[in-house]
């Protein structure tokens, strides 16, 4: 069964608009996150940015504290942050790009040009317990030097399929590319979980992505939980899933 794992920053986003700089404020991204595991949802991510844009530290603790299913902390590989996921403990750390001038991460993790800083933080975390999933654009140099580097997940960058899911040839090219890469890391022994731009209207044509795990989606929720509610729109994200066989 592919699994959904909700990424919740865009809650925070739209309490840190009224609310930044204060303890609380609305709407909580934990009481997001206990919705989305009793909608069906198998666990939840959260990106914990250096300029503390959306998701902040004291989220992080209390989801830790609260959720029941999975805890994916998506994090850029510095020293502070692998700090506070060796203090927090989440199940699973996605090592990010991060740039302070993007709305939201852009591209994918240049895997193969950071080999030894990523092993070191890879080594860490697994010492500690955490598996590690590297955010990486579906290419077969990203893909091996993610096997290389010891981690146990890859993340797909989708961005370029859901940007170009209109035009025919282009969207099929990355599909051809996103099979081909998945393929690839099935042979070096990595899980595959994908993210980036996906909906309701997507999701369906990667059920041809082989090995897939996990797909992390979150800005289509919370838009449909305007409309739809929160639950409804993490079933209806549910229900496009299923058929999935890999």
């Amino acid at each position: 069964m592919l699994k959904l794992g909700v990424n919740i920053d865009h809650v925070a986003t739209l309490r840190q608009a009224r609310y930044r700089g204060q303890p609380g404020g609305e709407p909580d991204p934990v009481t997001a996150a206990l919705l989305c595991e009793a909608a069906g949802a198998h666990g939840i991510t959260a990106h914990l940015r250096e300029d503390r844009r959306h998701i902040i530290d004291n989220d992080v603790h209390r989801l830790r504290r609260a959720i029941r299913t999975r805890l994916n902390l998506e994090m850029a590989n510095v020293p502070e942050m692998v700090e506070i996921a060796l203090d927090v403990h989440p199940e699973i750390v996605c090592l990010v790009p991060e740039r302070r001038d993007e709305i939201s991460t852009e591209g994918g993790l240049d895997a193969a040009g950071a080999i030894l800083a990523l092993t070191e933080t890879c080594l860490r975390l697994n010492n500690a317990g955490i598996e590690v999933s590297l955010f990486i654009g579906p290419e077969p140099r990203q893909v091996e030097a993610a096997a290389q580097i010891g981690a146990q997940f890859i993340e797909l960058h989708t961005g370029n399929f859901a940007e170009h899911f209109e035009q025919t040839a282009e969207r099929n090219r990355e599909i051809e590319r996103l099979v081909a890469a998945a393929t690839l890391a099935n042979q070096f022994g990595l899980r595959v979980n994908a993210g980036h731009g996906l909906n309701v209207r997507n999701v369906p044509l990667l059920h041809v992505v082989p090995h897939m795990v996990e797909l992390n989606i979150g800005h289509t929720l919370v838009s449909r939980a305007i409309q739809t509610g929160l639950a409804a729109a993490v079933r209806e994200m549910l229900d496009v899933m299923k058929g999935y066989i890999g």
